[in-house]
């Protein structure tokens, strides 16, 4: 049996991948409290071969150790596999404000902001134990589906997904990052006035870093290294990697470096996707 457990924060996003999830086949069950876990799975496993439950704050046990031998003791054949969602404060606090909902720790009338940081707390052991991490800041409902999907998909396939994704450092470091390179240290097309008002995907741009020596050594050097280290994440049954290039304002270095390592390692035995968190940011 594949078992799936879904958690995160109120207002991350887990009511869709547990939709998601429903629409991929799995025998789904929302709000589960954990210490019954143990109980579901010997109920249901030889019935289904797929099983997803949702896990959030207000059915967690106060003893963080109930929460791990919850999760120990399932049958050995039963290796749970926990997708963790989360979202910055603020778009929480904003998504709360709009559907004017109650969050679960406020009904002790807890402020807001308060509830969500005891939240993130109460949380942690399973956010320490996830396979897969998902940051729903910047997604839509469309673009969370999707990345639920190419995890479990991925994950069933055997078939390792690498995201190079670009973002600026001036807009926060992306929470589901596996690594984050910092190319702030290079030459910067922003202090070039014709190329300022473009991005890293323009042949003007293109063309400066292709003259930047520091540039070529940069992007040659984090393509040996992946060279080397992909195949041992393939091999270590990984479903999804993303790989963060980040410079001050997702704008013209990121996305140069992000496009340059996704065409390179493209008809790999991997799927290859590139992603550019804040480059629409500058569409006028």
């Amino acid at each position: 049996m594949q078992l799936i457990i879904v958690s995160g924060r109120s207002g991350s996003g887990k009511t869709i991948a547990l939709r998601v999830l429903e629409d991929l086949g799995y025998y789904c069950v929302d709000n589960l409290p954990i210490t019954l876990l143990p109980t579901l799975v010997h109920a249901v496993v030889e019935q289904y071969d797929k099983v997803a439950v949702s896990v959030d704050v207000r059915n967690l046990p106060k003893d963080p150790d109930v929460l791990t031998d919850a999760l120990d003791f399932l049958p050995d054949k039963v290796k749970p596999e926990i997708l963790y969602i989360d979202s910055q404060d603020q778009i929480l606090l904003r998504r709360f404000g709009e559907t004017r909902r109650l969050h679960p720790l406020s009904k002790n009338e807890l402020p807001l902001a308060d509830a969500l940081a005891e939240e993130r707390t109460l949380l942690e052991p399973l956010a320490e134990r996830a396979l897969w991490r998902i940051d729903s800041t910047e997604l839509s409902v469309h673009q969370l589906s999707e990345q639920v999907s190419e995890r479990v998909l991925g994950k069933a396939a055997s078939r390792l997904l690498v995201v190079f994704q670009s973002f600026g450092y001036k807009y926060g470091l992306p929470g589901d990052l596996d690594y984050a390179f910092d190319a702030r240290i290079l030459p910067n097309p922003h202090w070039v006035p014709e190329l300022k008002p473009l991005t890293g995907k323009d042949d003007e741009v293109q063309h400066f870093f292709s003259q930047q020596p520091l540039m070529t050594k940069f992007v040659h050097q984090l393509e040996t290294f992946f060279e080397t280290w992909l195949p041992y994440f393939q091999r270590s049954n990984r479903s999804y990697l993303t790989i963060g290039i980040g410079c001050t304002g997702g704008k013209h270095r990121s996305v140069y470096i992000a496009e340059q390592l996704a065409a390179r390692f493209q008809n790999q035995t991997f799927k290859v996707q590139v992603r550019h968190r804040d480059m629409a940011r500058y569409k006028s």
